[in-house]
């Protein structure tokens, strides 16, 4: 009679860790479908904010809000892309002698990368303003205007227009790998 008991306690403790393993499952795919996710940066467009193969979280919840750095889907590719929101939703944007305006106020862009291999390199971002580089005024309602932090290496709004705000994946919130890079919050 002991025998049978032991056997049924060890049937309830074989389906108890397959509840707790199906749950575990369905609450990571619930929060890397709908809150967070993990994604590997390819490419030197962001550099020195992030290096090529870092891997950072991805916030898919957050208020995008300028300077962030935003994982959109690309408009020419089947990748996400990562660069640095610069114009919001009816803001105007110019880039005169290497300096960053954005409704008529400068501002010092300390993550840019300014290090090039030419001397002869007069300035790490060409002068432009919206209307004359897409032929707006200002940045058109659920978009923005991106830019990737190594200006001379990155292919970013001045290329290809405008991202709209339903191709945006998150916004990055943290570096995890390599732990050298490890960094929360903004950079």
């Amino acid at each position: 009679m002991r025998m049978k008991e032991e056997k049924i306690d060890f049937k309830k403790e074989i389906f108890s860790y397959i509840k707790i393993i199906v749950i575990t499952v369905i609450v990571v795919l619930g929060c890397k479908q709908f809150l967070f996710a993990p994604i590997k940066v390819q490419g030197a467009s962001m550099f020195p904010t992030y290096e090529d193969t870092d891997i950072i979280i991805v916030s898919k919840t957050s208020k995008i809000e300028r300077f962030d750095q935003i994982i959109f889907q690309s408009p020419t590719e089947d990748e996400l892309y990562i660069k640095r929101v610069i114009g919001l939703p009816g803001d105007t944007v110019e880039m005169k002698d290497d300096v960053l305006y954005v409704n008529g106020k400068a501002y010092e862009e300390n993550y840019v990368n300014r290090q090039t291999d030419d001397p002869n390199q007069l300035r790490i971002t060409e002068n432009f303003r919206l209307e004359e580089l897409l032929g707006k005024a200002t940045v058109p309602e659920d978009s923005y205007f991106v830019l990737g932090d190594n200006r001379l290496k990155s292919y970013d709004s001045r290329h290809y227009g405008f991202i709209s705000s339903e191709a945006v994946y998150g916004e990055s919130k943290l570096t995890v790998y390599p732990f050298s890079h490890f960094y929360i919050g903004a950079k």
